[in-house]
């Protein structure tokens, strides 16, 4: 083989950064031509900015930050593209122990339905209102995020304003479980493993999931700029190939123990192996005696699962502007559809048809 080509990768430490991981140490960028290297981040703005400033050709990113920086709604904003999916599903909604304890009392569902889940945390929080509480303090990752939009989508069905009746903050990933153990969150939406983490200390309970609320919807995608993947498309559909057979391997059973041991590793999530099983598992732990068997927690793909689909994009987009962040125009859909086409990818692959675009179908919604 001959020399091989840099490609310098950010990542949280999350369980859906396992295709990168994947790719380096399984050998799959290697075999493409690519020396992998991945740097650990603690957050979502350091990823973006990073990545917009050149330190970083590629990053796992959030899927609706690409569009974020492209639309300019927020800092050191630069064009971006998503041209490969790295996992569907994989995050969850954790509330408090007391929380837990007053949904259940209000009939909320054990097995994490969020219809019930979601009624039962508006008596919730219209009980905590009548008596003098302050709203109630969930936490998401980054308001440009699938946690964000999740989290608002489940509230607002339950007939709860999630900029009135609850008050959302941003922390990282990792400080989600001790800041609900320290009581300055009642609950959280966050990717695995920082949800099981609050429910093997006792303090959390996982009221639903990604999968229940949108299921098979994308969460983390490949992050690059327009300008790197216009000067370097050949790296790119190099690493596109390797993350794609990567992505084979980790939705291989026979591979869990294995990626398990290599997730949980101190260069990667630097945590306790029983932390990543349930979600890579498919047995999930939504509390201390409930567990739920959802092999498509966490799914991960190589074939045409992974393209992007310009109808989620466009799903990011309609988000944003419902809430706020976003005016909309006619112009920042068309980018949008750009952002998210699968082009990149498919030529990457050779793949010759991909399948028709899914109507897209939440817990509460006929198909849109």
């Amino acid at each position: 083989m001959g020399q091989l080509t840099p490609v310098f990768a950010g990542f949280i430490p999350l369980l859906d950064s396992a295709v990168l991981v994947a790719a380096k140490e399984i050998g799959f960028a290697e075999e493409e031509g690519i020396a992998l290297k991945l740097v650990r981040e603690s957050s979502w703005a350091n990823i973006r900015d990073r990545v917009a400033v050149g330190h970083f050709d590629v990053a796992h990113m959030l899927a609706p930050m690409p569009i974020a920086a492209s639309l300019n709604l927020t800092s050191l904003a630069v064009p971006m593209l998503a041209p490969m999916i790295l996992g569907l599903g994989g995050n969850a909604i954790t509330v408090s122990a007391a929380l837990w304890q007053q949904m259940a009392e209000l009939g909320a569902d054990r097995n994490g339905d969020p219809s019930s889940t979601g009624l039962a945390l508006a008596k919730a929080v219209a009980r905590h209102g009548a008596n003098g509480g302050t709203p109630l303090r969930f936490g998401v990752v980054h308001p440009f995020s699938g946690h964000a939009y999740e989290l608002r989508y489940w509230l607002a069905a339950a007939g709860i304003d999630p900029d009135k009746d609850v008050e959302i903050t941003v922390l990282p990933p990792q400080l989600m479980a001790d800041a609900l153990a320290a009581g300055q969150l009642d609950g959280y939406c966050v990717g695995e493993p920082w949800n099981t983490a609050a429910v093997a200390a006792g303090t959390g309970r996982i009221v639903t999931y990604k999968q229940a609320i949108w299921p098979d919807s994308p969460e983390k995608v490949l992050g690059v700029t327009r300008k790197w993947a216009q000067s370097s498309p050949e790296t790119l559909a190099a690493l596109m190939r390797a993350m794609a057979r990567a992505a084979d391997w980790c939705a291989d059973p026979q591979n869990t123990e294995h990626l398990t041991g290599l997730l949980a590793g101190p260069d990667y999530l630097a945590c306790a192996p029983d932390l990543c099983r349930p979600a890579l598992g498919g047995n999930v732990h939504l509390g201390a005696t409930t567990s739920v068997a959802r092999p498509d927690f966490l799914k991960f793909s190589g074939g045409p699962a992974a393209a992007p689909s310009p109808a989620h994009g466009k799903w990011f987009y309609d988000q944003m502007v419902r809430w706020g962040q976003a005016k909309f125009s006619a112009a920042g859909e068309a980018d949008v559809r750009t952002i998210f086409s699968p082009a990149l990818y498919r030529d990457a692959l050779q793949i010759d048809v991909l399948p028709a675009e899914k109507s897209i179908r939440l817990f509460d919604s006929a198909p849109a």
